[in-house]
Protein backbone atom coordinates (compact mmCIF):
# COMPACT_ATOMS: atom_id res chain seq x y z
CA UNK A 1 0.00 0.00 0.00
CA UNK A 2 1.97 3.51 -1.12
CA UNK A 3 2.30 5.96 2.08
CA UNK A 4 0.49 9.25 2.36
CA UNK A 5 0.89 12.72 3.43
CA UNK A 6 -1.62 14.61 4.03
CA UNK A 7 -1.28 18.30 3.51
CA UNK A 8 -3.87 20.59 4.61
CA UNK A 9 -4.12 23.93 3.39
CA UNK A 10 -6.07 27.22 2.27
CA UNK A 11 -5.21 29.65 -0.09
CA UNK A 12 -5.11 32.57 2.15
CA UNK A 13 -2.01 31.24 3.93
CA UNK A 14 1.28 32.81 1.79
CA UNK A 15 3.80 29.96 3.58
CA UNK A 16 1.04 27.12 2.54
CA UNK A 17 1.76 28.42 -1.16
CA UNK A 18 5.38 27.60 -0.50
CA UNK A 19 4.70 24.41 0.73
CA UNK A 20 2.21 23.76 -2.06
CA UNK A 21 5.23 24.63 -4.58
CA UNK A 22 7.36 22.12 -2.88
CA UNK A 23 5.30 18.94 -1.10
CA UNK A 24 4.31 17.21 -4.34
CA UNK A 25 8.02 17.32 -5.12
CA UNK A 26 9.24 15.75 -2.17
CA UNK A 27 6.86 13.18 -1.69
CA UNK A 28 7.05 12.22 -5.35
CA UNK A 29 10.59 11.26 -5.01
CA UNK A 30 10.20 9.15 -2.24
CA UNK A 31 7.06 7.87 -3.56
CA UNK A 32 4.53 8.83 -1.75
CA UNK A 33 0.93 10.22 -2.00
CA UNK A 34 -0.24 13.51 -1.25
CA UNK A 35 -3.50 13.62 0.53
CA UNK A 36 -5.03 17.11 0.00
CA UNK A 37 -6.74 18.38 2.88
CA UNK A 38 -8.67 21.97 2.45
CA UNK A 39 -9.73 23.41 5.46
CA UNK A 40 -10.54 27.46 6.62
CA UNK A 41 -8.04 28.56 8.34
CA UNK A 42 -10.42 31.12 9.99
CA UNK A 43 -12.53 28.66 11.55
CA UNK A 44 -9.27 26.55 12.87
CA UNK A 45 -7.81 29.91 14.35
CA UNK A 46 -11.20 30.41 15.92
CA UNK A 47 -11.19 26.68 17.29
CA UNK A 48 -7.59 26.24 18.34
CA UNK A 49 -7.43 29.65 19.87
CA UNK A 50 -5.15 31.58 17.75
CA UNK A 51 -4.53 33.95 14.97
CA UNK A 52 -3.47 35.05 11.60
CA UNK A 53 -0.23 36.79 11.76
CA UNK A 54 -1.63 39.75 9.72
CA UNK A 55 -3.17 40.53 12.62
CA UNK A 56 0.58 40.39 14.92
CA UNK A 57 2.49 43.57 13.38
CA UNK A 58 6.01 42.46 14.21
CA UNK A 59 5.70 38.99 13.32
CA UNK A 60 4.16 39.91 9.93
CA UNK A 61 6.61 42.24 9.20
CA UNK A 62 8.92 39.44 10.06
CA UNK A 63 7.46 37.15 7.89
CA UNK A 64 7.68 39.11 4.81
CA UNK A 65 11.52 39.31 4.88
CA UNK A 66 11.22 35.19 5.77
CA UNK A 67 9.31 34.09 3.30
CA UNK A 68 11.36 36.36 0.68
CA UNK A 69 14.44 34.07 1.95
CA UNK A 70 12.51 30.84 1.56
CA UNK A 71 10.84 31.62 -1.98
CA UNK A 72 14.32 32.60 -3.14
CA UNK A 73 15.83 29.20 -1.49
CA UNK A 74 13.54 27.53 -3.53
CA UNK A 75 13.59 29.19 -6.71
CA UNK A 76 10.01 30.27 -7.17
CA UNK A 77 8.34 33.53 -6.96
CA UNK A 78 5.85 35.24 -4.09
CA UNK A 79 4.59 38.42 -3.99
CA UNK A 80 2.75 40.01 -1.20
CA UNK A 81 -1.05 40.41 -2.41
CA UNK A 82 -2.12 43.88 -1.76
CA UNK A 83 -5.96 42.69 -0.93
CA UNK A 84 -4.46 40.46 1.85
CA UNK A 85 -6.38 39.44 3.84
CA UNK A 86 -9.60 38.08 2.05
CA UNK A 87 -12.19 35.53 3.18
CA UNK A 88 -11.35 32.53 1.67
CA UNK A 89 -14.39 30.72 2.34
CA UNK A 90 -15.73 30.40 -1.10
CA UNK A 91 -12.36 29.61 -2.69
CA UNK A 92 -12.37 26.32 -0.12
CA UNK A 93 -15.19 25.33 -0.50
CA UNK A 94 -15.13 25.34 -4.30
CA UNK A 95 -11.98 23.40 -3.49
CA UNK A 96 -13.58 21.56 -1.58
CA UNK A 97 -16.68 20.40 -3.93
CA UNK A 98 -14.01 20.36 -6.90
CA UNK A 99 -12.72 17.82 -5.15
CA UNK A 100 -15.69 15.67 -4.32
CA UNK A 101 -17.31 15.93 -7.78
CA UNK A 102 -14.46 16.77 -10.23
CA UNK A 103 -11.58 15.74 -8.79
CA UNK A 104 -9.17 15.48 -12.12
CA UNK A 105 -9.57 19.43 -11.94
CA UNK A 106 -8.66 19.68 -8.37
CA UNK A 107 -5.16 19.95 -8.70
CA UNK A 108 -5.20 22.42 -11.51
CA UNK A 109 -7.83 24.83 -9.61
CA UNK A 110 -5.34 24.62 -6.44
CA UNK A 111 -2.44 25.68 -8.84
CA UNK A 112 -4.91 28.07 -10.50
CA UNK A 113 -5.95 29.94 -7.48
CA UNK A 114 -2.35 29.75 -5.36
CA UNK A 115 -0.65 31.30 -8.27
CA UNK A 116 -3.39 34.47 -8.87
CA UNK A 117 -3.13 34.83 -5.00
CA UNK A 118 0.75 35.19 -4.68
CA UNK A 119 2.28 35.33 -7.92
CA UNK A 120 -0.02 37.68 -9.72
CA UNK A 121 -1.69 39.44 -7.08
CA UNK A 122 -5.30 39.04 -8.70
CA UNK A 123 -8.03 40.75 -6.00
CA UNK A 124 -10.33 36.87 -5.22
CA UNK A 125 -11.83 38.21 -3.04
CA UNK A 126 -13.80 40.21 -6.08
CA UNK A 127 -16.57 37.55 -8.22
CA UNK A 128 -15.67 39.27 -11.44
CA UNK A 129 -11.65 38.48 -11.06
CA UNK A 130 -12.37 35.48 -9.93
CA UNK A 131 -14.14 33.85 -13.02
CA UNK A 132 -11.45 35.75 -15.33
CA UNK A 133 -8.81 33.64 -13.56
CA UNK A 134 -10.60 30.34 -13.33
CA UNK A 135 -11.71 30.98 -17.48
CA UNK A 136 -8.25 31.53 -18.20
CA UNK A 137 -7.25 28.36 -16.62
CA UNK A 138 -10.19 26.80 -18.76
CA UNK A 139 -11.95 26.27 -15.65
CA UNK A 140 -15.78 26.59 -15.68
CA UNK A 141 -16.22 29.51 -13.28
CA UNK A 142 -20.27 28.10 -13.13
CA UNK A 143 -18.93 24.63 -12.25
CA UNK A 144 -16.59 26.08 -9.68
CA UNK A 145 -19.28 28.32 -7.70
CA UNK A 146 -22.12 25.80 -8.16
CA UNK A 147 -20.41 22.88 -6.36
CA UNK A 148 -19.63 25.67 -3.57
CA UNK A 149 -23.12 26.27 -2.46
CA UNK A 150 -24.05 22.13 -1.96
CA UNK A 151 -24.53 21.72 1.82
CA UNK A 152 -22.92 18.71 1.54
CA UNK A 153 -19.21 20.55 0.23
CA UNK A 154 -19.80 23.53 3.30
CA UNK A 155 -20.08 20.54 5.75
CA UNK A 156 -17.29 18.57 4.28
CA UNK A 157 -14.92 21.93 4.48
CA UNK A 158 -16.53 22.15 8.16
CA UNK A 159 -15.78 18.90 8.85
CA UNK A 160 -12.51 18.85 7.72
CA UNK A 161 -11.46 22.00 9.81
CA UNK A 162 -13.09 20.67 12.97
CA UNK A 163 -11.36 17.77 12.72
CA UNK A 164 -8.37 19.35 12.13
CA UNK A 165 -8.75 21.32 15.31
CA UNK A 166 -9.56 17.95 17.07
CA UNK A 167 -5.76 16.64 16.02
CA UNK A 168 -4.03 19.52 17.29
CA UNK A 169 -3.87 21.84 13.90
CA UNK A 170 -3.68 25.73 14.73
CA UNK A 171 -2.29 27.04 11.37
CA UNK A 172 -1.62 25.81 8.01
CA UNK A 173 0.29 24.63 6.56
CA UNK A 174 0.31 21.46 8.78
CA UNK A 175 1.12 18.13 7.34
CA UNK A 176 0.61 14.07 8.64
CA UNK A 177 2.87 11.26 8.10
CA UNK A 178 2.34 8.07 9.59
CA UNK A 179 1.50 9.55 13.43
CA UNK A 180 3.65 12.82 13.34
CA UNK A 181 2.17 16.50 12.53
CA UNK A 182 4.68 18.72 11.53
CA UNK A 183 3.44 22.60 10.94
CA UNK A 184 4.99 25.06 8.55
CA UNK A 185 6.62 25.25 5.10
CA UNK A 186 9.74 25.50 7.07
CA UNK A 187 9.37 22.47 8.78
CA UNK A 188 9.48 20.31 5.28
CA UNK A 189 12.94 19.06 6.17
CA UNK A 190 12.09 17.52 9.14
CA UNK A 191 9.47 16.52 7.13
CA UNK A 192 11.19 14.29 4.65
CA UNK A 193 13.76 13.11 7.54
CA UNK A 194 10.57 11.30 8.78
CA UNK A 195 9.52 9.98 5.44
CA UNK A 196 13.32 8.63 4.78
CA UNK A 197 13.63 7.25 8.51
Amino acid sequence: MTQKVEFLFDFGSPTAYLAYTQIPKIASERGIEVLWTPILLGGVFKGSGNQSPAFVPAKSKWMQKDMAKWASKYGVPLNSNPYFPINTISLMRAAVGIQMYYPDLFLRYVKTIYEAFWVMKVNLGELTELKTTLENAEIDPETAFSVSGKQEVKDKLKENSDNAVSRGVFGAPTFFYQTEMFFGQDRMELLADAMDN
